[in-house]
């Protein structure tokens, strides 16, 4: 894959609203699996063969609402009701699961490495959200899960299409921890990844409860909490379950689903964890 030759924060709003969004391997492997047996084809099927990949979610809620009817007046935040909406065979003709981010990042192994793993963080994120909203008897789990899987789709997509200046952004990062994010997005790229993100789910006019949801600024209100606090655990985590930053996640998911520090380790795995972290190489 050659390098974009895109600059600017407006210039990769609009590059990312033309792309072809790439997806996992994997996904595309099991939508074809479920398009050739009839008798398993089914929206609730595809749909779980989606749920596990950022890209494919978000590249079926932007066709949606690139085609959105004049008689549809409410909005679609759910990726089954948006296949029931658009037809599941319909899916398949217009939303092909491809490029595959493999091969878009063929002979990048270290770029593909480092977005898988990105891509599984934000997976991981999702399944804590979808517990933790259901354990507060939250009817709208499902869309936390999917603001939990979405919530970093921007940096998901640069390191699709910018890896190189992505895995620069790492290189400084891990030169000098004390460099805040923002700043060495801001000096690689000239924007930071979260405006990116802000400016391309308003341009892709995602639906609003998913705005709400992803936005941190509104923190105050329990579900966006519960959206933050599982993309925090699942990006502190993912640097080992010894990471420093990991008893403050759990003093505060604790003081969200009203049980002690100690208890939050045992639902979230943490206790397992610290002997064998799937993310570390053994």
């Amino acid at each position: 894959m050659q390098e974009q030759n895109v600059t600017g924060l407006d210039g990769w709003v609009d590059f990312l609203t033309k792309a072809d969004l790439p997806v996992l391997k994997q996904t595309a492997r099991d939508l074809a699996a479920l398009h050739q047996d009839q008798n398993r084809l089914s929206a609730r099927g595809v749909a779980q063969a989606i749920a596990v990949d950022p890209m494919m979610t978000v590249k079926l809620l932007r066709y949606l609402q690139q085609h959105k009817r004049r008689s549809q007046t409410s909005e679609v935040a759910l990726v089954e009701q948006a296949l029931i909406m658009l037809g599941v065979e319909a899916f398949f003709t217009k939303i092909p699961a491809q490029p595959t981010v493999q091969e878009l990042l063929n002979g990048q192994m270290d770029a593909l490495v480092h977005l898988l793993h990105r891509v599984h963080r934000a997976h991981r994120a999702s399944e804590y959200a979808y517990d933790w909203a259901v354990r507060m008897s939250d009817l709208h789990y499902e869309e936390v899960r999917l603001a939990a899987l979405l919530h970093d789709l921007a940096e998901i997509l640069m390191w699709c299409f910018a890896p190189q200046e992505m895995m620069k952004i790492r290189a400084i990062q891990y030169q000098d921890k004390s460099l805040r994010s923002r700043v060495v997005q801001e000096q690689v790229l000239g924007f930071a990844l979260a405006d990116l993100q802000k400016s391309l789910v308003q341009k892709w006019d995602l639906p609003e409860l998913l705005l709400t949801l992803m936005d941190d600024q509104n923190a105050q209100k329990p579900r966006v909490r519960n959206v933050t606090l599982a993309v925090n655990l699942a990006r502190h985590s993912s640097n080992g379950w010894d990471d420093a930053a990991l008893p403050d996640d759990y003093k505060d998911i604790g003081e969200l689903l009203r049980i002690p520090a100690e208890q939050v380790m045992l639902i979230v795995g943490a206790d397992a964890g610290i002997l064998c972290d799937p993310d570390k190489p053994h």
